[in-house]
């Protein structure tokens, strides 16, 4: 007896955060349709044109956004940042420096201060 194995797929909004877009920037062929496992490697091997420039240009989902601007995702929340920004908009931002930036900024410099801290005290502990 022989199994035919069905291959693995994925909504469209899974596919876009594993490849880091914005879902609705992305064709509507993408977002129409399911996205095979297959089909995910293949657009992170040899990304299409639509995929290099969204990557490049934006718009940018918000964990792509906060990576940019070294803050969480949470801070981009505190300071009012809801919306897709596009990779020009994020330049200007960082160019502004507003002083909710500098904050969630510094923040986040002492959250992966304590997270190394704490990395380091666990690896002393460790037989």
């Amino acid at each position: 007896m022989t199994s035919h194995k069905t291959p693995q797929t994925m909504k469209p909004a899974t596919a876009a955060k594993k490849l880091g877009v914005y879902l609705e920037a992305t064709p509507a062929e993408f977002r129409d349709g399911v996205v095979s496992r297959d089909e995910l490697n293949a657009l992170q091997a040899d990304p299409p044109a639509w995929l290099r420039d969204l990557r490049r240009n934006g718009p940018h989902p918000r964990p792509v956004i906060a990576a940019k601007l070294g803050i969480s995702i949470g801070g981009l929340a505190r300071g009012g940042i809801t919306e897709a920004l596009t990779t020009e908009q994020i330049d200007e931002l960082k160019a502004a420096a507003p002083d909710w930036l500098e904050r969630e900024r510094a923040i986040q410099a002492e959250v992966r201060k304590e997270a190394a801290r704490l990395k380091e005290k666990n690896a002393q502990q460790a037989p």
